[in-house]
């Protein structure tokens, strides 16, 4: 079988490769109709094995997994593909309780939708995510301090010369505060400086705090970077930007 690669549909978004791992046959079917017609290549998959096969062998743009899966559940399938691959993952479930959205953003996933859902709505969210991942930046200025050294442009950080190995959520919250450094913000304020919600669970800032802390702090329970400012926010101190110098070496990711 040939694979379609990306730039074999013209559009900002076109012929971009999506995974749909899902079991229920009907809602499979509904959501690869509305995809194609968005001008998406969907790659389908009914259990956990299959859809880290594929994963691994057409490396998509974008997952769409289903939280409740034969084989192996949705949340391992994530955290598995997280261990080599970045895509934007978004989680479908069932189970609407805080914990179970929680869990799921912990292993990786960039967004989530609880069924019942539109999928309208949900390739709305498709291609948000994927605009956040491909988007061309306005030229700023890279930024270094305090050890980090931010490449707006190939959407790239690194810590004392090492790559972060982030998602997107990941690095769209720590560039935001590598660009606003040793200022406060409150969740809600997080929520739409970052990713651009008027409204949003603010579970998800809170759980990719933790998990930016797990990636950039040497005890992630004693934050010395990325503080709580307790009934506030959060604040990340940070030092003094660090002049730009011509042929300045650094590791590229």
């Amino acid at each position: 079988m040939t694979i379609a690669k990306n730039h074999d549909i013209p559009g900002e978004l076109g012929g971009r490769r999506i995974l749909l791992v899902e079991d229920e046959e009907l809602i499979a079917n509904v959501v690869r109709g509305y995809l194609r017609q968005a001008d998406f290549l969907v790659d389908m998959a009914s259990d956990g094995f299959t859809a880290l096969r594929l994963a691994k062998e057409h490396s998509p743009d974008l997952i769409i997994l289903d939280r409740m899966l034969p084989g192996l559940d949705g949340v391992e399938v994530c955290r598995r593909v997280r261990e080599t691959m970045s895509m934007p993952i978004i989680l479908l479930t069932a189970l609407g309780t805080e914990d179970d959205r929680i869990l799921g953003l912990e292993m990786g996933a960039d967004d989530y939708v609880t069924k019942p859902f539109s999928p309208r709505e949900l390739v709305l969210r498709v291609k948000s995510l994927l605009r956040r991942s491909i988007r061309d930046f306005t030229p700023e200025p890279a930024i270094q301090l305090s050890g980090f050294f931010l490449d707006p442009a190939a959407r790239a950080i690194t810590a004392h010369g090492a790559p972060l190995i982030l998602t997107i959520r990941e690095f769209d919250l720590l560039a935001f505060f590598l660009r606003h450094p040793n200022q406060v913000f409150s969740r809600e304020e997080l929520i739409r400086g970052v990713w651009g919600w008027d409204f949003g669970d603010l579970s998800t800032v809170t759980v990719h705090v933790r998990r930016v802390r797990e990636k950039i702090e040497e005890n992630p329970t004693k934050p010395l970077l990325l503080k709580t400012v307790w009934g506030v926010g959060y604040r990340f101190d940070a030092g003094q930007e660090e002049p730009q110098t011509e042929g300045m070496a650094r590791v590229d990711p």
